[in-house]
């Protein structure tokens, strides 16, 4: 197993991520509100809750809303997550990566691109299988988004990565765009193999919101060094 604990720029971070701790802390609010859910009500409760918050991309290709209106639940379903390690493992990537994009959009661009790949990420999930009942909820779209987009701007940034393999653990180094790349190549292989296969993220994997939200974030993040370069390129360094 490994998991990305942080990672190396040319440049430092000037400004503290407060976009990215509130995300984090959202999340994990709602993550609560979802174990105080299961514990007084039950499985088919919180099954309940998934079903009203997250995307259905059947209700979203009808027009049909089920408890909130159906388009408000591709926001909403960014921050409800399936299980502990679904979130532990979406925070830990969002930590390690965020900050940094924070730093170099600005906190109100940077919100602005994270709910947008969000937003991508799940259209395109849906795109695949339209009319399917199953839920799919979590980060990893919008995550996926602030993948391409560090890599977009930290062409030569490495990433501190936990490796752990039975009794053997350690700290390693590997550069960003090797790290991010192989992620992308077996999502993208993955998703193939899931054509026709109903999944998402209560139950599965939802393969193609993450493609859709990595290649969504490197497009929005190529329009905003395109749109706003004048203004940040003393930041913008060797790009």
């Amino acid at each position: 197993m490994f998991a990305p604990v942080g990672t190396e720029e040319p440049t430092p971070r000037r400004r503290f991520p407060w976009v990215t701790a509130s995300l984090v802390g959202l999340n994990i609010a709602v993550f609560l509100l979802e174990m105080l859910i299961l514990f007084t009500g039950g499985e088919r409760t919180l099954g309940t809750f998934f079903v009203a918050y997250g995307v259905v991309p059947a209700a979203i290709s009808s027009g049909q809303s089920i408890v909130i209106p159906f388009y408000l639940t591709l926001f909403t379903a960014m921050f409800v997550h399936g299980s502990l390690t679904h979130i532990g493992f979406n925070m830990l990537y969002l930590l390690a990566f965020g900050d940094n994009l924070e730093d170099r959009l600005g906190h109100g661009r940077y919100l602005i691109f994270y709910l947008l790949t969000g937003l991508l990420a799940s259209l395109a999930q849906i795109m695949v299988d339209p009319h399917s009942p199953v839920p799919s909820v979590g980060a990893s779209g919008a995550i996926a988004g602030v993948l391409s987009g560090y890599v977009l701007f930290y062409p030569r940034g490495v990433v501190r990565m936990f490796l752990f393999l039975g009794p053997f653990t350690r700290i390693t180094r590997i550069p960003a765009l090797m790290y991010i790349g192989f992620w992308f190549v077996t999502q993208f292989f993955n998703g193939i193999g899931s054509l026709g296969v109903t999944t998402a993220e209560t139950g599965g994997v939802a393969y193609w919101a993450h493609i859709g939200g990595f290649v969504g974030g490197l497009a929005l993040a190529w329009l905003f060094r395109r749109v706003f370069s004048k203004e940040s390129e003393v930041i913008i360094d060797g790009i």
